[in-house]
């Protein structure tokens, strides 16, 4: 068994809350087996690669979880509140801002998602532009009084929120320094999306952006994708469409990125071999400097029901194992484990418990539970 890597947590009993995230949080529209361009009903979620994580934290391993976001004072705002909490996330972070009306200036995003099916691919098309998040500046959120009087022990946040705009990575920064500088641990998904770079400088500034977010990191979560493409390391003799996944290079590739950022503590990596949009060969791999490299139960010829939030429920019990003092190896089980379960449901969330995350970690089997 590894030792639990060396992070500096502060106690539950000097903070408020166990952990927050900084993102969007947009309405998910979902056709359910039907496609977008064919669907005359949708089924209405929250989501958000950033506060999926602490809702996962909330919902199913328990920790006290706030969300720092911003919406649009309006009818959709309101119900985006509404579910985030029905998730149990704390939010008295929201920045509410004043309607224009007809959202000329500012919005809330939505997300179309389709799930894919076999040799169909999911689809997910975001209307995001404007929204209130993008705009929101360090001033409008007291972070004082958040990471200092009331106390964080963890911070989660990523690189979708970062690309959203040139002030969401200015604010991303803003947020990091004041969480560092209240001794809360922070991680970060990298979570690279092409379309929302695109218009902002492309794969050149999404690597400027964020390099510069990581020197403030303590955990750097990512699959090779965004490695590669949000911070430059390559990953050699790895495809998308491979069955099996060479460990060895996810270790020459984590080694590289912590000679470049001492800062980091832990580096995790989830690993993923398409079959198909429904079966997919999914495990993880993590690393510290205390414990090296270590690899979660590899689960080939995983069948999913719904892929999006597989990377952020893995997020989310990784960060449950090291909050909670876990070697790095039990934590990286829990995380795939969890992300593993998250696909099995639609939505961007988790619908897991807490005692299934344990039994599959376990090596539990889907037989019924009576």
């Amino acid at each position: 068994m590894t030792d639990a890597p060396r992070l500096t947590v502060r106690p539950a009993t000097d903070c408020a809350y166990d952990a927050v995230s900084l993102g969007e949080v947009m309405l998910r529209l979902d056709p359910g087996e039907r496609r977008i361009r064919t669907a005359r009903s949708f089924d209405a979620w929250e989501g958000g690669g950033e506060y999926n994580v602490v809702r996962g934290l909330r919902k199913v391993f328990g920790h006290r979880t706030a969300a720092l976001t911003a919406l649009v004072d309006n009818e959709v705002g309101h119900l985006v509140e509404d579910l985030m909490m029905a998730g149990g996330v704390d939010t008295r972070f929201i920045h509410w801002v004043a309607s224009d009306g007809v959202g000329r200036t500012v919005r809330n995003g939505l997300n179309f998602t389709e799930r894919g099916f076999g040799v169909r691919g999911a689809v997910g098309v975001s209307d995001r532009g404007l929204t209130a998040v993008s705009q929101l500046t360090p001033d409008e959120l007291d972070l004082d009084h958040l990471f200092g009087e009331l106390g964080v022990r963890w911070l989660h946040t990523g690189g979708i929120y970062a690309a959203l705009s040139e002030q969401a990575a200015t604010t991303c920064a803003a947020v990091l320094r004041a969480a560092k500088e209240h001794g809360t641990v922070i991680s970060y998904d990298l979570n690279y999306r092409p379309s929302l770079w695109k218009a902002i400088g492309g794969q050149a500034q999404a690597r400027t952006v964020n390099r510069e977010l990581a020197q403030y990191v303590d955990v750097m979560i990512g699959n090779e994708e965004d490695f590669t493409a949000a911070l430059g390391f390559e990953v050699e003799g790895v495809d998308d469409r491979l069955t099996e996944l060479p460990v060895e290079s996810f270790g020459r590739m984590i080694d590289d990125v912590a000679t470049a950022y001492p800062n980091i503590s832990v580096i995790a990596t989830t690993l993923r071999g398409v079959r198909s949009a429904t079966v997919n060969d999914w495990g993880a791999v993590a690393w510290s400097r205390s414990s090296g490299l270590v690899q979660a139960v590899q689960r080939d010829g995983l069948e999913i029901l719904d892929r999006v939030g597989g990377g952020d429920s893995f997020a989310s019990g990784l960060v449950h194992g090291l909050l909670t003092g876990e070697s790095l190896e039990t934590a990286v089980t829990y995380g795939a484990a969890h992300g593993a379960l998250a696909m099995t449901t639609p939505g961007d969330t988790s619908m897991a418990t807490l005692k299934e995350v344990i039994k599959l970690a376990g090596g539990g089997s889907a037989r019924v539970d009576r």
